[in-house]
């Protein structure tokens, strides 16, 4: 528990330090894609392979192509847009694919290296743009909504928890639990509209409070997938970078998801006008 602690501050330090310390581009930039790079490197193992061992090189080239495709996203923002599309298609086609596990796994195939290079490109870059396009603080509240959701579920899960939400994928997931995290997290999102979101009319807050919690589904659902590619492939943790909790993509798995639709959905929200 100590080593998890102290992982879990390093971390938010760290991450912290890159959203807030300073004004220059280049820590968020460098943090994103060392992020990238990781969780490429950690999604490919995962994969299906015609060998008991993964070859740790060819691993290690799928984890510096997704670094470089999402360097090219964080420089070009036509590249970024179409990935987050790419990435929210990918999501809906996904819940079928949580619904129907075990009974359907035909999605567990080689096109998820390039699913794979998608998801994770798409999410980098929806985090950078949240961070340099918006503000830190909206990126602070993406974290919210993800964090919220999730402490809201574990706490309520453990001691309300008896309908399963996945139990082929997540035995641990209740419906309580999400329900759980819903009420954590609109608290959140009702606590930042009455304080900063005053000005927006009756409209533009319904439309706010939607796309938020749309952005909640998405993370238990990022969550959800990353449990089910790991069960399908027989491990407990993507990795063991992070000690006490396991690897890159364990930690951004709910952000997978949930980073795409809230940038796009901050993107759609400027162009109609509502000012963030």
């Amino acid at each position: 528990m100590l080593e998890r602690i102290i992982t879990a501050l390093v971390l938010v330090a760290v991450v912290l330090s890159c959203m807030f310390a300073t004004k220059s581009h280049y820590p968020m930039l460098v943090l994103m894609i060392i992020a990238a790079g990781a969780a490429g490197y950690e999604w490919f193992k995962l994969m299906p392979s015609n060998t008991d061992r993964v070859n740790v090189f060819y691993a290690g080239c799928f984890g510096l192509l997704t670094a470089v495709v999402s360097g090219l996203a964080l420089y070009f923002s036509d590249l970024a847009i179409l990935l987050w599309s790419a990435s929210i298609l990918t999501w809906v086609f996904s819940f079928f694919w949580v619904k129907n596990f075990p009974e359907y796994d035909g999605w567990y195939n080689p096109s998820l290296n390039v699913i794979g290079l998608v998801l994770i490109s798409a999410a980098v870059t929806a985090i950078y743009s949240v961070w340099n396009s918006s503000s830190p603080w909206w990126l602070m509240y993406l974290f919210l909504l993800v964090w919220g959701a999730d402490s809201g579920a574990y706490f309520v899960g453990r001691k309300l928890g008896k309908r399963k939400l996945a139990p082929d994928v997540s035995p641990n997931k209740s419906i309580e639990g999400l329900l759980g995290g819903l009420v954590t997290v609109i608290i959140v999102i009702v606590t930042v509209q009455s304080v900063y979101l005053n000005s927006l009319t009756l409209a533009q807050h319904i439309l706010f409070l939607i796309l938020s919690i749309i952005t909640v589904f998405a993370s238990v659902l990022g969550d959800l997938l990353e449990s089910m590619i790991k069960r399908r492939a027989g491990v407990k943790d993507s990795g063991r970078v992070l000690p006490g909790h396991g690897g890159v993509l364990d930690r951004i798995d709910s952000l997978l998801a949930a980073a795409p639709f809230f940038a796009a959905a901050m993107y759609i929200l400027n162009l109609i006008g509502v000012d963030l």
